[in-house]
């Protein structure tokens, strides 16, 4: 399902839009991480600095196949072998490995679709009790220079109560500044008896 307002500017002004290795640094994706689930890889802005942390795969997904194509071949160009990038509609078909593997999952800048809380549910299914689910988005503020409507973009706390709602994850705070746009949350995969 592509997601409304979902549009890519070109590549070397997005990625102008983040300090990726400082998002990186405050969410903990280091060498202490294995393997990784991304849903909506993009240019690979955030999937080739993370596949050069993390001890084992980072698989990619997107429902746009350029955007598949262009992080498959930067990540050749790189010389990084730890990236799997896929075209995939997570919403239709789930992440398509095996549940409760990853050590991590990342949702950056994509829970102002239609169905936020299904995709918090599909990323918290990915990954192992303890895992990480890490969101970024852009924050609620009319001067920042990208990003969907104040209509449809969510506030941390909207984000928080929609994990809360799929009874698989954690809220581990404080809310994480990702300075200059954009705002980050940590969530922690529930073990089954922790679970409501």
């Amino acid at each position: 399902m592509k997601l409304r307002e979902s549009g890519m500017p070109e590549e070397e002004y997005w990625e102008s839009l983040f300090d990726a290795e400082l998002i990186l640094d405050r969410l903990g994706i280091d060498a202490t991480v294995r393997d990784v689930a991304e849903l909506g890889c993009g240019y690979g802005t955030f999937t080739l600095p993370v596949a050069g942390r993390i001890r084992g795969v980072i698989e990619a997904y997107d429902i746009e196949p350029a955007m598949v194509e262009r992080t498959i071949r930067r990540a050749r160009e790189a010389g990084l072998d730890n990236v799997r990038a896929e075209v995939r509609d997570v919403l239709a078909e789930g992440f398509g490995s095996e549940p409760r593997t990853k050590d991590a999952c990342l949702l950056f800048n994509i829970l102002h679709g239609e169905e936020p809380e299904r995709l918090l549910a599909h990323a918290a299914r990915a990954v192992h009790p303890g895992g990480r689910v890490l969101v970024i988005h852009w924050r609620y503020d009319p001067t920042t220079p990208r990003g969907p409507s104040l209509e449809i973009r969510p506030r941390p706390e909207q984000i928080i109560e929609w994990a809360r709602r799929t009874n698989m994850l954690r809220f581990v705070a404080p809310v994480v500044d990702l300075p200059p746009w954009h705002y980050g949350l940590r969530f922690t995969g529930l073990q089954a008896n922790d679970r409501p």
